[in-house]
């Protein structure tokens, strides 16, 4: 995609982002239901990954999960934007949310603890992101954009809570922040390849799961927490944790964080980033997403 057709993208999205939330509400409604109609690569990943996962439901419950799913991915131009583009005070007035477990995170932030609080791949992650970072000061790792326009964007928009992101890649930059006592967003629950990850089950399926968490938290020796989101009748709930793992080998830490991922996504699987392949290393092998 050429820069002037990026440009004039993200003018249009950015020109939609001024209606009221109730209309951007009803637009998605209506992108919802074109994106169950069509035949696109993500629609056919979530409904893999979900057909996956829920083996023990029925085929009715499975795709009522995946529509719900398609509808509800629909949802992710709006919330991104309300996340990037929006002032402080226009998200408190427009978007209605509460924050669970705040105190006890910020008595270890004002101790100067270092903090890994992971989080999973929510399809309004960017919203949630932005929301926690309103109210605490929060550090992000990330995976830089293929195109630079969409990077400087995602950055901008980012930082616009954030007090500062790092390649996930770099490594030694998020470390130095767990231990000068920062808190910093991490989500360990997408394939990134065999490398530096080991073969852990993800809802009964085995998954390449990044080992690095165990390796951080060792040796920065920082406090680990959770940060799960859920809409509950139209109001975003973010629910802070702290979070205690086994770390005698990476393998029982990355089990143990897998299953705890596992609790949260049931509580509400609909709003998961299914459209990932997380299973394109072992699974992918034998071609599951062709």
């Amino acid at each position: 995609m050429n820069r002037t057709l990026i440009t004039i993208l993200i003018l249009f999205w950015k020109t939609i982002m001024l209606l009221p939330r109730s209309f951007q509400i009803f637009l998605s409604a209506i992108i919802g239901k074109i994106l169950i109609l069509s035949n696109i690569k993500r629609n056919k990943f979530s409904k893999i990954n979900i057909d996956l996962c829920f083996r023990g439901y029925s085929e009715l419950e499975r795709n009522k999960i995946y529509k719900k799913n398609i509808m509800s991915s629909a949802r992710v131009l709006f919330d991104t934007g309300v996340a990037w583009f929006w002032s402080d005070s226009r998200i408190d007035k427009n978007i209605p949310y509460k924050i669970n477990g705040l105190k006890n995170l910020k008595k270890y932030q004002d101790d100067e603890i270092g903090i890994l609080m992971f989080f999973k791949h929510s399809l309004h992650l960017e919203l949630d992101a932005r929301i926690l970072a309103m109210n605490c000061e929060v550090y992000g790792v990330q995976r830089n954009h293929n195109s630079e326009i969409f990077e400087q964007l995602q950055k901008n928009g980012r930082l616009r809570s954030i007090k500062g992101i790092a390649d996930r890649r770099n490594t030694i930059r998020f470390m130095k922040w767990l231990i000068s006592g920062k808190t910093v967003l991490y989500a360990p629950d997408q394939d990134y390849g065999t490398e530096n990850s080991n073969e852990i089950n993800f809802f009964n399926n085995p998954a390449s799961t990044i080992s690095a968490p165990s390796k951080i938290v060792k040796k920065t020796k920082c406090k680990t927490f959770f940060v799960d989101t859920i809409f509950k009748q139209d109001i975003l709930n973010i629910n802070i944790e702290e979070l205690k793992l086994d770390n005698s080998s990476s393998i029982s830490f990355s089990r143990q964080l897998n299953e705890y991922i596992e609790s949260k996504i049931i509580l509400s699987p609909h709003e998961y980033l299914w459209q990932h392949r997380r299973f394109k290393s072992t699974l992918g092998k034998d071609n599951i997403y062709k």
